[in-house]
């Protein structure tokens, strides 16, 4: 699926709106692949739990709970992708998770551009195992309340 690999120094002059755009599209197909692979359900069920993973306050979390693992090369990336300034933010995204979240996508439109798939994996699968064990926790609180 993947073109020529770019040169390290190519990627790093890359806007971090621009990493974000590739990290986009990189988490989204990475969470309905597993999805899919999960549970053979309806596109539209399926569609409705992709966006539990990947709406801004969810990647924010992500964030919050990951940057500690991150190398200093990602941290660096993280850094620049939040201080980014966007054109426009989504009308139902706080402003600091929407940075925060195109930090994340930063982060994985330049680890996939450098072709470091196996980082990729190892941080897709722990931002997913986030968002799926707080969606556990949030099942357990709410059958105690009853």
């Amino acid at each position: 699926m993947k073109t020529e690999k770019p040169d390290i120094q190519y990627v790093n002059r890359l806007s971090p709106l621009v990493l974000a755009f590739v990290g986009d599209a990189v988490f989204n197909l990475f969470i309905r692949s597993r999805l899919v692979m999960k549970k053979n359900e309806s596109a539209h069920m399926m569609h409705v739990k992709a966006i539990n993973y990947v709406k801004a306050s969810a990647q924010s979390k992500i964030v919050s709970k990951l940057q500690d693992k991150l190398n200093d090369e990602e941290k660096n990336i993280l850094r620049r992708g939040r201080n980014t300034k966007s054109a426009t933010i989504p009308k139902h995204a706080d402003v600091l998770d929407y940075r925060r979240a195109t930090a994340f996508e930063a982060v994985l439109g330049y680890l996939y551009l450098l072709g470091m798939n196996e980082r990729l994996e190892e941080i897709l699968n722990m931002a997913a195992e986030i968002i799926e064990n707080e969606q556990e926790g949030e099942k357990h609180n709410g059958e105690k309340e009853e």
